[in-house]
């Protein structure tokens, strides 16, 4: 199981949101120096497959980020499938509730010492208190991520998957027992995309960040390894 990091080389996960998997593993090999994971998601795993994973794992540690979300069951079969690929860690949706998170973690429990981290997603990045509202959800979106943080902790979960915005709330809620994986990450001046809540990586590791997602300021740029080295020496500043 992946520990979590003491210092600011080991905080970067670069998202590897590309459809191809001879992109994403150039794109691997080039961040790997300066990452401590790179992530890969659905546009990669339903273009190509499980076997997209083995040629970006050859160069950094996973963060398989398909957010399962269905019957308690059926998660927990999807987690025994997934395990052999040796992620280092996975996503559920934390509205999947707590069975369902319980499944998954007892599902992980059974791969041995090198099991992957299951983090709830709380509330996606994109979403603001009007898209909440829009799918039933009162009250806005710092009070929702609290209330799935603390039922999803209870329930088995190593650690949460929220915007930098609710690291704070958490931290002061839950204290250090979540790790946190925190996407919605802009270093300054870049463009927000259709990222909603946001921070700098400065921000979000001084509120208590365990690992950092950042994709296309670092994959779209002209120089992919000079934009993750810069992300994370301005860590350790």
């Amino acid at each position: 199981m992946i520990a979590r990091p003491a210092g600011p080389a080991g905080r970067l996960i670069v998202a590897l949101d590309v459809p191809g998997a001879a992109r994403a593993a150039a794109l691997a090999a080039q961040v790997a120096p300066h990452a401590a994971l790179v992530k890969l998601g659905l546009e990669l795993f339903c273009a190509e497959g499980p076997a997209a994973m083995a040629p970006v794992a050859a160069r950094a540690p996973v963060f398989l980020d398909l957010k399962l979300h269905d019957i308690p069951n059926t998660v927990a079969g999807a987690v025994r499938s997934l395990a052999p690929l040796g992620a280092a860690m996975l996503t559920v949706h934390a509205g999947g509730g707590p069975a369902m998170i319980a499944a998954a973690r007892e599902a992980a429990e059974a791969v041995g010492a090198a099991r992957p981290l299951i983090l709830a997603v709380t509330v996606l990045t994109s979403m603001d208190e009007s898209a909440l509202a829009a799918t039933g959800v009162a009250g806005g979106a710092a009070s929702q991520v609290l209330r799935l943080a603390r039922m999803a902790m209870a329930a088995g979960a190593d650690g949460l998957v929220c915007s930098p915005r609710e690291v704070a709330p958490i931290r002061d809620a839950l204290g250090e027992a979540p790790a946190l994986v925190v996407p919605g990450i802009r270093p300054a001046g870049a463009a927000l995309g259709d990222q909603s809540r946001v921070a700098t990586p400065e921000e979000a590791v001084r509120d208590g960040a365990d690992w950092i997602v950042v994709g296309r300021p670092v994959t779209g740029a002209a120089d992919p390894a000079a934009a993750a080295r810069a992300i994370t020496e301005s860590l350790g500043r």
